[in-house]
């Protein structure tokens, strides 16, 4: 089979599944596994290179609302790889290629590939995506090797926090900075496993904004700053931008992670990222660090023992 990938996550299902030698392209975005990134590409982003924060969001709210797409297609490659599946999404115009471009490209390919979009809202759907794609791809056996090893390893992470005589510590996640929006989809019940308690997020619902006077209001205890599609040392960077803000959260720990790798995509490290919410949160249950945590320090800012 040739499957080409527009959407990070799938690319990365796809690899978890065992399917390397089936995947003949991918988007611009693709980086993981390492093997992802010697494919050809057939996106490419029409933003321009170094815009700040603020200018990401105003570029990208103006082309949405002009119903302009974010990313291009190469249809002259698209068609010369003659795929016979092509893994999409719906769940966000900002993240990929629109569905509906591509399957209108699709009816005009040669190859008449096959088109399967992947729409999670909950971590529970993401994981649906593993079986998805193992039927697409007749990977079925693979599939629920794969879940079996999710649901493992989210369960131990389930148990080992659990205390019911412990408060969970009010937690507050933060998609982007400027301006603030705190995660939605999968990332609440992600904290909820974790052991803590999510302040505005809202499970399965969309990110959404709010002031920087509602999230002080929330009272979070911990500030997770996980900007969609940064790393670790860029999100940190953005955190230090509003360090002051952040500060006047009374939040007793502020911390920058790999949003990239472990929140923003729906894909197999959604349980890796939880497992680092969880050593995040509790420390004492969970002492290793599955990922780099890099903690924002902030004037102002009182230490806190947490678990």
């Amino acid at each position: 089979m040739r499957i080409v990938s527009l959407v990070p996550h799938a690319t990365e299902l796809l690899f978890a599944l065992g399917l390397d030698d089936e995947v003949i392209a991918v988007t611009h975005e693709c980086d993981h596994p390492p093997r992802a990134r010697e494919l050809p590409r057939v996106t490419r982003d029409v933003l321009p290179p170094g815009l700040s924060a603020a200018e990401i969001d105003a570029a990208v709210r103006e082309r949405t609302q002009a119903g302009e797409a974010i990313y291009t297609l190469d249809l002259d490659a698209l068609q010369a790889l003659e795929p016979d599946l092509i893994v999409t999404q719906a769940l966000c115009p900002v993240c990929a290629v629109s569905y509906e471009q591509v399957t209108e490209v699709a009816r005009d390919l040669p190859s008449q590939p096959e088109v399967v979009a992947l729409d999670p809202h909950t971590l529970g759907e993401a994981l649906g995506d593993i079986r998805t794609l193992a039927q697409a791809t007749g990977r079925w056996h693979e599939g629920v090797e794969l879940l079996a090893r999710c649901a493992g390893r989210i369960d131990r992470v389930r148990l080992t926090v659990r205390d019911p005589l412990r408060p969970p510590p009010r937690v507050a996640a933060l998609e982007w900075l400027d301006p603030v929006f705190v995660a939605g989809h999968w990332t609440p019940q992600l904290i909820q496993l974790a052991g803590g308690e999510d302040v505005l997020g809202l499970p399965g619902e969309p990110s959404q904004t709010v002031s920087w006077e509602e999230l002080a209001a929330s009272a979070p205890e911990v500030v997770v700053a996980m900007p969609c599609g940064y790393d670790a040392p860029r999100a940190h960077v953005e955190a230090l931008t509003h360090a002051e803000r952040l500060a006047a959260l009374g939040a007793r720990r502020v911390v920058a992670v790999d949003a990239a790798a472990y929140f923003s995509r729906p894909g197999p490290r959604l349980v890796d990222g939880l497992e680092l919410l969880a050593h995040i949160l509790h420390p004492a249950e969970v002492p290793a660090a599955p990922a780099q945590v890099l903690e924002v320090a902030l004037d102002g800012a009182t230490g806190w023992a947490p678990g």
